[in-house]
This record gives C-alpha cells, structure tokens and sequence, in this order.
C-alpha cells in the first residue's frame, strides 16, 4: 500500500499490477485479477499477522460498518479493463469471548479484515449492502459486465461455464 493511498485506490491499481504481471508471462491470454481490501473510517484493514492483530481488527468492525473494496482487472495484451466494487458490511455487536473463540477457528487468518463471510464469519455479520461475493473477494456480477466489453456476452458467459 501507499502512503495515504485511499482503500478503493489501493484496490483498483493492486488488482491492475497483478493483472499486469500476469499478462506479461501470458500476452495472448484474457487474463482476471482481483484485490480486496477491507477498511473502516478511511483505514485499511489488511490480512493480520498475528492473533493480536486480529483481535484488533474485530474489536474495530464490532458494531459498526465498514466497507469491502474489490478491485477487479481483466487485461489481454494491451486492451484493459478495470472497476472497483464497494459493499458496506455491518458487523452485529460481538463479545470478547465471540472474538477470542472466532480468532482461535483460524478462519480469517489469511483473510483481509480478519474474517471469511462465506464460512463462521457469516455469523458476524448483521447486513450488507451490495454485492455478497465482492465480500467473498471477486465480484461476479461485475466480474461478468467487464467480460461483456471483452465481447463476451451473458449468454456467451453461460454457454461456456
């Protein structure tokens, strides 16, 4: 991250560089690349090093609602596509000992915000707006409107899962 770089900035140029570098091992392929970040009041939360960290990072979302930022790029060659997604998550107030047993499932670990939606986590969270699988981390429905500029339609989408 930059200095004083803004959460959904971060994401959309993180998201670009690895589509970028990507891209440049396989300049004929369509090449998808995400970034997501969680932040609160203007700070990032990122993935936590330690379990300290990630009791921080929860006693932060407790109660409040913060916003997951994804950025998504898909590149081939030169032609280049690129959004963010934003979804606000609010978290249901949580107990010491919700935190604590929560940090100790190792679930959010490896996850930006210390959490995973799609596993215990969902238990945290109270309401979303937006987009459930930029939380998750990749965007689908957006994931699907960039696949159409790439001249690849919903249908075209469909016929090829």
């Amino acid at each position: 991250l930059l200095p004083g770089e803004a959460p959904e900035h971060a994401a959309y140029r993180l998201s670009r560089e690895k589509a970028r570098a990507a891209g440049t091992r396989n300049p004929d392929a369509l090449v998808a690349a995400a970034d997501t970040l969680v932040a609160i009041g203007g700070k990032i939360l990122g993935k936590p090093s330690s379990r300290d960290e990630s009791l921080r990072m929860l006693r932060a979302l407790s109660g409040a609602v913060h916003s997951v930022f994804t950025g998504v790029t898909l590149r081939r060659g030169e032609d280049e596509r690129c959004a963010v997604e934003e979804t606000l998550v609010e978290f249901r107030s949580l107990s010491e000992e919700a935190m604590k047993l929560y940090v100790d499932s190792g679930e959010g670990d490896d996850k930006a915000g210390a959490y995973a939606i799609q596993g215990r986590g969902a238990l945290l969270v109270s309401s979303l707006r937006g987009d459930y699988f930029n939380v998750v981390g990749l965007p689908l429905c957006r994931l699907s409107l960039l696949l159409e500029e790439f001249g690849c339609s919903l249908a075209d989408q469909w016929r090829n899962s």
